[in-house]
C-alpha cells in the first residue's frame, strides 16, 4: 500500500475500483491497530501521559490530532501517506493510554477494556452490514453529524472545567450515537465511490472507531468499574 494513491472523480469509480479502495481501507485500518496498541501500551507502561490532565491534555490532544490530520491530507496521494497515518494512530494510542490506565486501576479493568473493544467491533460489523444493504444516498447526513460533533467538542471543553462524571457519561453516550452514525456514513461513502482515496477513508473510519471505543470505555469505567 506504499504505491502512489490514485484518486478518482466522484461517480466515475467502477465497482472494481470501489472494491479495491474498500479492500485497501480495511487492510490499512487493521494495520493501524498495531501502532495504536503500541502507543497505548507505551503510555500505560511509562505513565508519560499522566500529567496531561484538564485543559493541558485537551490542548495537546487537539493540537497533535489536527496537526497529524493536516499532514495526512497533504501526503495522502504519495508514498508518505501511510507512514504519516500510522504515526497518527500511534499518537492516538498514546493519548488513549491515560484513560486505559485509569480503567485498568479497577479490579475488573482488563475485562472492561476487552468489552469496549468487543463493543466497538460489534458496532463496526453492524454499520458495515447496514452500509452494504442501504441503497439510499446518505450524503445529507453530513451537515447534521458535523453539527453534532461541534456540540460534543463544546460540551467536552465545558466539562473539563465542570468536572462532572454524569456530564462525561452523557457526552460519551451521545458520542457513541453520533460516531456510529458517522461510521455508517463514511463506510457508505467508500462503497458508493464518494471517497476514492483509501488513506483518507481509513483516517475517517479510524476516527469514528476511536471515538466509539473511547466513549464505551468511559461509560464502562463510570458504571462498571469495581474496586477491590
Amino acid at each position: 500500500m506504499n504505491e502512489n494513491v490514485q484518486t478518482l472523480d466522484y461517480g466515475v469509480a467502477s465497482a472494481e475500483q470501489r472494491n479495491k479502495v474498500l479492500r485497501n481501507t480495511y487492510w490499512l485500518l487493521a494495520l493501524s491497530l498495531l501502532p495504536t496498541v503500541l502507543g497505548a501500551w507505551l503510555g500505560v507502561a511509562t505513565g508519560i501521559t499522566k500529567s496531561l490532565t484538564g485543559m493541558l491534555g485537551m490542548v495537546v490532544f487537539l493540537g497533535g490530532a489536527f496537526g497529524f490530520v493536516y499532514a495526512i491530507e497533504k501526503t495522502k496521494n504519495s508514498a508518505m501517506g501511510v507512514p504519516v497515518l500510522l504515526g497518527f494512530t500511534f499518537f492516538m494510542g498514546l493519548m488513549l493510554s491515560r484513560m486505559i490506565a485509569m480503567v485498568l486501576g479497577f479490579s475488573n479493568g482488563a475485562s472492561l477494556v476487552m468489552t469496549a473493544f468487543g463493543g466497538t467491533a460489534g458496532v463496526m460489523f453492524v454499520m458495515a452490514s447496514l452500509a452494504t444493504v442501504i441503497k439510499r444516498d446518505l450524503s445529507g447526513m453530513s451537515k447534521w453529524l458535523f453539527a453534532g460533533v461541534l456540540v460534543l467538542i463544546v460540551a467536552s471543553i465545558v466539562n473539563v472545567f465542570v468536572g462532572s462524571t454524569m456530564g462525561m457519561a452523557v457526552i460519551s453516550t451521545l458520542a457513541i450515537a453520533i460516531f456510529s452514525a458517522y461510521l455508517l456514513y463514511d463506510l457508505k461513502q467508500v462503497m458508493d465511490g464518494g471517497e476514492t482515496n483509501y488513506i483518507s477513508a481509513t483516517l475517517v473510519i479510524y476516527l469514528d472507531l476511536f471515538n466509539i471505543f473511547q466513549s464505551l470505555l468511559a461509560l464502562l469505567g463510570i458504571f462498571g468499574g469495581e474496586r477491590d
